[in-house]
């Protein structure tokens, strides 16, 4: 009697592409809390999870989409929101006596001077102790919006038809897209006094 071949069904997580079991037991192995850093086309969610046996437990949140709260009237997909969110989740890890963590990416590809690290600079800057590597951090410049304010004076310049309709949200928000370096600055001097 042939005997069939046992086929074993991984979790239904890794199924779905959802988690790399893998690099979390790694990451759990470092017994550090996690700054876990997650990035959608329009937001960026930084978190520091600490690891129970009972489970994760979030001990910080923060989103960019509180910027709003803060007076930020820029984008809050891009490289600045990123940088502040990661600051003011850096913050609030403060006031829970979190001094060190771990990054989590999760399933991210690495790309240097992304999103995610100026998530990972903003929270460095505000205190947090993350191993890095200095050579994947963005640009000071950039992480102001320098190539952003540069491509919109470029692009007034030429089409101004097609500046409109690319810097709409930050025009409905009474910012021009040439001032986000100062923008940015009265932001981080606001996150930085709470």
């Amino acid at each position: 009697m042939r005997r069939m071949k046992i086929r074993i069904v991984p979790h239904r997580r890794r199924r779905e592409q959802r988690t790399d079991y893998r690099l979390r037991l790694r990451l759990l192995k470092s017994r550090k809390p996690r700054f876990v850093v997650r990035a959608s086309v329009n937001s960026i969610t930084c978190q520091i999870i600490s690891h129970d046996s009972k489970g994760d437990r979030t001990l910080v949140s923060a989103t960019s989409l509180e910027l709003k709260k803060h007076g930020w009237k820029g984008h809050t997909g891009n490289l600045p929101a990123a940088y502040l969110t990661g600051f003011l989740c850096g913050q609030k890890a403060k006031k829970h006596k979190v001094k060190e963590a771990i990054l989590d990416m999760g399933l991210h590809i690495s790309v240097k001077g992304s999103r995610i690290y100026a998530s990972l600079k903003g929270a460095i800057d505000s205190g947090l102790d993350i191993p890095h590597s200095s050579d994947i951090l963005p640009s000071e410049d950039r992480i102001k919006g320098g190539h952003i304010s540069s491509y919109a004076e470029l692009l007034k310049k030429e089409n101004p038809e097609k500046y409109g309709k690319r810097f709409s949200v930050y025009l409905k928000g009474s910012l021009q897209p040439e001032d986000l370096a100062k923008h940015f600055d009265e932001i981080k001097q606001k996150l930085a006094g709470k």
